[in-house]
């Protein structure tokens, strides 16, 4: 026997009495099925509502293929008991806003530029609604104020129920999904949709629909929107940025998209200039290194603990190091957790891959690497071990 769903005909409701006529375990939590619910189950893109059964909390709400609506809840309710539940309005209010607000702006889309809606998901920043088609950024400008403007009118949103014989004579943006009896969403004198969700009384309740971005999605389009509360909390977000940009910068709101260009330039040039300066040190320092290094037949081994070099810096200095002929560098940096490189030069056969598994295996740590150079990173242990283990493993190596 399926649930009545009170939403279906007053979104507005959010306290009810209703017969607890299941309950199963699920998990660590428990399925309740109702007689009667204004809880809204995920379905069409919208999630559900969360709230209270009594003194339990409703944790999700699921569409049974029955017809029946589950609630998890975090404890067990008595079969056959009355219970009274209790809908988070504030989640509920968002979802009506923005489900609202999408059947306005899909509207909007195809009326305006042709564009039919694919898909819709309503997430819990922001809203997406997937379109056939590409469009420019001037039209999706103009679809977002026509919405807005039909919003502004506060045109009523009106709620039916007919069959599926009489929908077929009625003007609907999309063909409905389902057959059967049909719900049917009108926004008055502006769209006509099929659809089990829950929506405002009239349009002015959206608050404002705002166009939050847009990308291109296998030859159609992707449009991320948000509207009322989360429009005004966008905007806010948006507003704390821009001003504290504007602090830092000390330039005029309309200079920052400019001022950030120049400031990408310089980091840059600077990025560039200290490349540069890394490399010569390297050079500089793998000399050192290079003069102190030992012998292990006919290998050169240098394996050094090296100071203020991070792993990518660690990289250039073994690289330098192997520039040399007959070289094998193991580099790792002074303090705990200890990052490693391991690297030979060009005529030498050893996998620098096989000698940092040989260390991570007895020293712990992470990392991989083959052939030529290694790295890894998250050794424990004294610096100076990792290090005799390393020359160790080398010298007992066909190339030494």
């Amino acid at each position: 026997m399926s649930s009545e769903r009170l939403y279906y005909t007053d979104p507005y409701l959010i306290e009810f009495d209703a017969v607890v006529r299941d309950v199963l375990k699920h998990g660590d939590r428990w399925k309740v099925t109702l007689d009667r619910t204004a809880f809204y189950p995920t379905s069409g893109g919208q999630p559900f509502d969360t709230g209270t059964l009594g003194d339990a909390q409703v944790l999700e709400v699921i569409d049974e293929e029955d017809g029946v609506v589950g609630h998890i809840v975090d404890r067990e309710l008595e079969k056959n008991s009355r219970v009274r539940g209790h809908v988070d309005w504030t989640r509920r209010f968002d979802h009506m806003q923005q489900h609202t607000g999408q059947h306005l702006l899909s509207a909007a889309f195809e009326r305006e530029v042709g564009a039919k809606t694919v898909s819709f998901r309503l997430g819990g920043l922001s809203s997406t609604i997937d379109l056939d088609k590409e469009l420019s950024a001037d039209q999706i400008s103009r679809v977002e104020e026509t919405a807005n403007r039909v919003l502004w009118e506060d045109r009523e949103i009106c709620v039916q129920f007919v069959s599926a014989h009489e929908a077929a004579k009625l003007p609907l943006r999309k063909d409905p999904a389902r057959s059967g009896e049909l719900r049917i969403v009108e926004i008055k004198d502006y769209d006509l949709s099929a659809c089990g969700g829950t929506h405002v009384r009239r349009t002015g309740a959206i608050g404002i629909i705002a166009v939050a971005g847009f990308e291109r999605l296998k030859g159609g389009l992707r449009v991320e929107f948000v509207c009322g509360y989360r429009a005004l909390s966008a905007y806010r977000a948006l507003r704390t940025a821009v001003a504290g940009g504007v602090r830092v910068l000390s330039v005029l709101p309309d200079e920052l998209p400019a001022a950030i260009e120049r400031l990408q330039a310089v980091n840059k040039s600077q990025q560039k200039s200290q490349e540069a300066l890394f490399e010569r040190l390297a050079i500089h320092e793998a000399a050192s290194l290079a003069a102190a290094g030992e012998k292990v037949g006919p290998l050169t081994v240098v394996a050094a603990a090296v100071t203020e070099w991070d792993v990518n810096g660690l990289k250039k200095l073994a690289s330098a190091v192997v520039s040399r002929p007959s070289t094998v560098a193991v580099l790792i940096t002074a303090n705990a957790p200890s990052q490693l490189v391991v690297a030979r030069s060009r005529d030498v056969t050893l996998d620098a891959g096989l000698v940092l598994k040989h260390l991570i295996e007895r020293f712990g740590g992470k990392g991989g690497g083959k052939g030529p150079i290694a790295q890894g990173g998250g050794l424990t242990g004294d610096v100076q071990d990792i290090l005799n283990a390393a020359r160790e493993h080398i010298s007992g190596t066909p190339n030494a």
